[in-house]
């Protein structure tokens, strides 16, 4: 199981694959969702079961799915390592935005389910489909190139970008590990314009927006 906060996502939940077992609300009619077992609960008792500071309105308990299936897709992101939760999240909701529908996670990156991660997607994560694999195995076999991003990279500026390909992100303070670089057909990065070298590199998250507008301003 896991939580799903704030009446905006949950009103969603109906028009996904994701099972709700269970709705806590301060007023349930506001949800009227007819699929679900709701209960009426005080703004103290929310408290008590959120993750959130200052939650406002009600939580769903839903079943995390069974397996999640790997597609064929034109795009799509691989992340080796990732632990930061927001990090995670954002990167989940750039995906929606830019109509990717699949992320490829090592198994060590962080949980999907992390409150965390669920609260920082915004509930994109319902449009994304997530999965969890041995990542050497996964892109030994994957057939279309894999690009890799690093600070010695080429220039996303100047880089021609296939029609199918997976863009793989490695984790905040080591990037990529070393089995998962051996498979990159091409490494690129975002140069550096600014003259001070004491910004050493970009956050994840935002490496992957920049660099997710860079390949659909070329489509």
């Amino acid at each position: 199981m896991f939580l799903v906060e704030g009446n905006k996502i949950i009103k969603e939940l109906p028009n996904s694959d994701y099972e709700i077992t269970d709705i806590f609300s301060i007023d349930p009619d506001q949800l009227n969702i007819k699929m679900a077992k709701s209960e009426k609960i005080l703004p103290n008792e929310l408290r008590k079961i959120s993750f959130l500071q200052n939650p406002k309105d009600s939580v769903a308990v839903c079943k995390i799915p069974e397996n999640n299936y790997i597609k064929e897709t034109n795009i799509q992101i691989v992340l080796d390592g990732i632990q930061d939760p927001g990090n995670l999240g954002t990167i989940i909701r750039l995906a929606d935005w830019f109509g990717i529908e699949q992320i490829i996670c090592s198994n060590d990156t962080v949980d999907l389910y992390n409150p965390k991660v669920i609260q920082a997607t915004m509930g994109s994560f319902l449009r994304v489909n997530i999965c969890y694999v041995d990542l050497a195995e996964y892109l030994s076999s994957y057939q279309y190139p894999i690009l890799g991003t690093d600070m010695n990279g080429e220039n996303i500026y100047k880089s021609e970008f296939p029609e199918k390909f997976s863009l793989v992100f490695g984790n905040e303070g080591n990037g990529l590990r070393d089995s998962t670089e051996k498979l990159i057909s091409t490494m690129i990065t975002i140069p550096r314009f600014g003259q001070n070298q004491s910004t050493e590199s970009l956050n994840v998250s935002m490496s992957a927006g920049i660099i997710l507008g860079e390949i659909f301003s070329k489509k």
